[in-house]
């Protein structure tokens, strides 16, 4: 005897509702332990005086990009993980020390670096690419952010 299964039809609420549901528990249990991590460290640098130095070391370097030395931080964060990349860039803000504008420079930097860390072993690993090319994959993510970065910044002195 075989039986017969029936489709369930949801409406549009019910959709957008599990949706919710579904972005909400990714929001908690994936980005939020990483930005919230981020701010913590942020503050201990800040706290311990590290953070200075890292502006130091990093300004003449992050001055390509017309930024504070402390901006290189953020994609440091952003090479292990996108929302933490995220969160030492709201932090330093928060901190004053970064502006509106090198903030919006830096986040299409954070999310076209795509946390080379995890990309290579979810996504590379799991499709089985030569490890050879790891290597180049990840320098292509980066060059990419960097140029981003330009760009950005050419696109908010123009607008």
């Amino acid at each position: 005897m075989s039986t017969t299964e029936t489709a369930v039809k949801k409406n549009i609420i019910d959709m957008f509702i599990d949706g919710m549901r579904s972005g909400l528990r990714i929001a908690i249990t994936n980005m939020l332990p990483n930005v919230v991590l981020a701010f913590i460290l942020i503050r201990a640098l800040q706290v311990s005086g590290l953070l200075n130095l890292i502006g130091k070391v990093f300004g003449p370097v992050m001055a390509l990009w017309a930024m504070p030395g402390e901006a290189a931080t953020v994609l440091v964060a952003a090479f292990m993980s996108m929302g933490g990349g995220v969160g030492v860039a709201a932090s330093l803000y928060l901190s004053g020390i970064l502006t509106p504008a090198d903030v919006s420079a830096l986040l299409p930097a954070i999310y076209i670096m795509g946390n080379p860390m995890q990309n290579v072993g979810r996504c590379l690993g799991t499709a089985e690419v030569n490890t050879k090319y790891f290597t180049v994959i990840t320098a292509i993510c980066i060059i990419n952010s960097l140029l981003a970065m330009w760009l950005m910044k050419a696109l908010l002195v123009l607008f």
